[in-house]
């Protein structure tokens, strides 16, 4: 039970205390649930697993692609600026990740995606859950540590690439030259700084690091220059490490993903700025969280390649792929106009937004027919339909739960739950995320 009652008016002065979150109200709509969603510790530890396991099985999609460099080609169809990024990343992709993860109705746990890109939703799950976890006896909130996990993840992935670099230069690891490993004292977040939507993480990002005793510089892909000693400087500062938080498929070519879509006006990759930064991480000037490895686990594809190509995949992971990722096929390897709606989701591969996400159970069937008739195949997979165990703490209004699972080094590290009243819904609301201590 709550200790004390709070409207949403009290609330949303509370989150603009916060000089973070600053958008209570979207479209004129609650953005948030005071409500939490409250997990039992044995739901909990299930959910940590299942998106610790799928954690995994991207990562061993990784090592597949690396023993088999062909399937860039043959199976991804990856663009020569996409294939660039894999192959100086040489394998490496992760460092913050979020699973996002559903209880069925028969009480299996599903996963539809993980964003290991670029995830997001990290203010609102960890300020949301701290301003109002007062108000709730009895639970416990998963979040409280993330601020911390998140700067020990960086800290491990700064020192990784400094003993990388020491060992592709030896003379610096001599007796009397030794490595000292550092924390990373100069960061730079880059972030695609006309779109106001992550403004919130990218804020609370440059927070917890100000606090740990780091200058942080704010740029886009754009400030990135050498200076004559050959650094990576951002608005003129050198730095030690890159945030980045702009899409890979944003570096790369542009690539339209329906027939009736009017090309990109920029669909070019960004050359320059992507090769400085690769040579710079190559040649251990500079550590970039994420990888730019992510370019193929970010990759939808990378769930059709767990079933079509299940040989590739160690006999463990073959059994978390039945357990966990719904059935993923190409659109190139199906008929798709032989799909039977109520059963599948058209995704693209590098798509995030509902535009590019059609639940055929959800969706009117001639807005079914014109997605089948519109898409260009080589950029969209179908994954099979599962139903959604909808909250039992609003009966008048069933909401189904996205539990996104954040991974921090491989390690779950947090909730960021997100409900709505069908798949895709705009009008989707955010809600804090407790256990229960009982």
């Amino acid at each position: 039970m709550p200790q004390q009652t709070l409207d949403y008016g009290e609330f949303a002065r509370m989150l603009y205390a916060t000089n973070t979150l600053s958008d209570p109200w979207l479209r004129g709509k609650e953005r948030f649930r005071l409500r939490p969603v409250v997990l039992s510790q044995e739901q909990a530890e299930r959910l940590s697993i299942a998106a610790e396991r799928v954690g995994a099985l991207f990562n061993e999609v990784s090592e597949i692609v690396l023993e088999h460099p062909e399937l860039l080609d043959e199976f991804f169809g990856l663009t020569p600026f996409q294939k660039a990024m894999w192959l100086a990343a040489e394998g490496r992709w992760h460092g913050i990740a979020r699973v996002d993860l559903f209880i069925c109705t028969d009480g299996v746990i599903r996963s539809c995606e993980m964003n290991s890109d670029t995830p997001s939703g990290e203010a609102e799950a960890v300020l949301l859950n701290q301003l109002l976890h007062p108000f709730h006896l009895n639970t416990a909130d998963p979040n409280t540590n993330f601020p911390e996990v998140f700067w020990q993840m960086l800290v491990a992935s700064h020192q990784a690439r400094l003993v990388m670099d020491s060992s592709a230069h030896p003379v610096t690891s001599s007796p009397r030259h030794p490595v000292t490993l550092s924390f990373p004292q100069s960061i730079a977040i880059i972030y695609p700084t006309d779109l106001p939507e992550d403004l919130s993480m990218i804020a609370i990002y440059k927070r917890w690091l100000e606090d740990r005793g780091c200058r942080v510089t704010l740029g886009s892909p754009f400030n990135l220059v050498l200076d004559k000693q050959r650094r990576v400087t951002v608005m003129g500062e050198p730095v030690d490490l890159i945030l980045r938080h702009y899409k890979t498929d944003w570096w790369g070519e542009r690539e339209i993903v329906w027939t009736t879509q009017a090309e990109f006006l920029d669909p070019d990759p960004l050359d320059r700025e992507l090769l400085l930064l690769l040579e710079a991480e190559n040649e251990g000037r500079v550590t970039v969280v994420n990888p730019f490895g992510s370019v193929v686990t970010q990759n939808k594809l990378a769930m059709a390649l767990m079933w079509e190509r299940q040989e590739l995949f160690s006999a463990e992971a073959r059994e978390w792929i039945a357990e966990l990722i719904p059935e993923t096929r190409r659109a190139t390897a199906m008929d798709l106009h032989q799909l039977k709606r109520e059963e599948w989701v058209l995704k693209s591969v590098y798509g995030c937004e509902g535009d590019t996400v059609i639940c055929g159970a959800f969706a009117k069937p001639q807005d079914w027919q014109l997605a089948l008739a519109t898409l260009i195949p080589q950029h969209w997979i179908a994954q099979r339909f599962f139903e959604v165990a909808p909250l039992q703490d609003s009966p008048a209004e069933p909401m189904l739960p996205n539990y996104g699972v954040y991974l921090l080094g491989g390690q779950a590290a947090g909730f960021y739950t997100r409900l709505s009243s069908k798949a895709t819904d705009y009008s989707a609301v955010t809600a804090p995320t407790f256990i229960s201590a009982e």
